[in-house]
């Protein structure tokens, strides 16, 4: 009942502003693909150049005179910026232009609001929509008065402005509420793989770099896959096996862009501590997008934001079939480590390659033994099967156990020191 929400369909006149400070400027051509991905019928593009934007309408004075002219001849519904508008901003515009006005969050929050699936997924959406509809919630009662001061100048349009925070306030907070025992799910989750010592692989990336085709691709998942943006907003965890490794935890998880607003970094936090939370990330660039040098910084941005930049990192770059005459293969740093792999999810070529690197990464330390174990190591032998560490057991011609095993060394340390177990009487030479 709050939201500023406008149909797909709708005719939509864009504008863009060219700022002389890089840090202060939007990509045109990612502001018409997040159109496209709302669903809006873009009637026209209006460009306007700035050295600084102008505190009452962000644009000129000039501009907003000419603007208005074209809402009039377009009969456009909407006008969406490319840009963060303030509140007043956006209220100065709309009584100008006679149509409604949405920024750049907007935007990105509404395609947001058509692409959550799960109920934690709808909830994160309404969190970040609440959140930055609150300082907006003038704009529905212009009609009403709107007195300040004492008893006998309380217009009925202040009464209904507090009731509408209140509700809004006490939505909030309830939402809040519901996301933090979703938060605390998830915690009990990773110990739970923690326990088994089951490492966790998360896919990042710029949205739409192809992470959930590519996620689709190693485990036969069926995750909803689209050439738009943000067409993942969900995390879908899905178990891998990897040779010389054994099982792993492969997350995909929402996608990234430049200017994220911060409402968003905030209200997905329990989907983002997925990755926050992973052994190591796969980034996940678009090979053949021009503009990938700025994607692969912004992404970087938001994982310092969350505080996963010093998450073990290998970069994939997708969509090599793009490429005429890009092979795939594996890019190795001076000490010998693989640090990114080329590949096409679309044609799956690549792919294995890229499980080699993966458990090259994973498997520092790696300790691959054959074990003897009598028939008093009951325990033992369930500790190991329990960390997923046993690749074959069979028996000897004395009927001992005999377990093939490949886990990190300090794993299996652990297992041995809490055993209370003599390693080198058991690993077999």
């Amino acid at each position: 009942m709050f939201f500023d929400r406008y149909e797909g369909g709708e005719n939509a006149v864009l504008v863009h502003l060219e700022f002389t400070d890089e840090k202060d400027r939007e990509d045109s051509r990612e502001f018409q693909e997040l159109v496209h991905s709302a669903g809006v019928n873009a009637v026209d593009f209006v460009t306007v150049s700035r050295h600084e934007p102008s505190p009452r309408y962000l644009i000129g004075i000039g501009k907003v005179e000419e603007l208005a002219e074209t809402v009039r001849v377009s009969q456009a519904d909407v006008v969406l910026f490319n840009h963060a508008l303030s509140p007043s901003q956006e209220r100065n515009l709309e009584k100008v232009l006679g149509c409604r006005v949405i920024d750049r969050t907007g935007l990105i929050l509404d395609i947001f609001a058509q692409r959550a699936r799960t109920h934690e997924g709808k909830l994160q959406v309404e969190l970040a929509q609440l959140q930055h509809l609150s300082t907006r919630l003038v704009r529905g009662w212009t009609h009403l008065e709107r007195q300040k001061g004492g008893i006998g100048l309380r217009g009925p349009g202040e009464t209904q402005l507090e009731t509408d925070r209140r509700l809004l306030r006490g939505r909030i907070k309830s939402i809040s509420a519901r996301l933090e025992k979703v938060r605390k799910q998830r915690n009990q989750g990773r110990k739970a793989r923690r326990k088994v010592q089951l490492p966790t692989v998360s896919l990042v990336g710029y949205t739409n770099a192809g992470k959930s085709t590519l996620f689709n691709k190693m485990t036969d998942a069926e995750v909803y896959a689209a050439d738009q943006l943000f067409a993942t907003l969900d995390p879908t965890l899905r178990r891998l096996l990897l040779p010389d490794i054994g099982p792993v935890v492969l997350a995909d998880t929402v996608g990234f862009i430049r200017h994220l607003p911060h409402k968003l970094v905030e209200a997905f936090r329990a989907t983002l501590e997925e990755t926050t939370d992973a052994d190591l990330l796969l980034h996940i660039i678009d090979a053949y997008d021009p503009e990938r040098r700025d994607n692969i910084e912004q992404v970087e941005m938001v994982l310092a934001e969350i505080d996963a930049h010093e998450i073990p990192c290998l970069q994939v770059y997708n969509k090599i079939d793009l490429l005429p005459g890009r092979e795939p293969g594996i890019d190795y740093n001076d000490k010998g480590q693989p640090v990114r792999v080329w590949l096409s999810a679309v044609t799956g070529e690549g792919i294995e390659l890229l499980h080699q690197a993966i458990a090259e990464r994973l498997g520092n330390d790696l300790v691959r033994c054959e074990l003897n174990l009598g028939y008093q190591q009951g325990k033992l032998r369930a500790r190991l099967y329990e960390s997923g560490g046993v690749v074959k057991e069979w028996y000897d011609d004395e009927g001992q156990t005999r377990l093939e095993v490949s886990m990190p060394r300090a794993d299996l340390d652990r297992i041995f020191s809490q055993e209370g177990v003599d390693s080198e009487a058991l690993i077999s030479g």
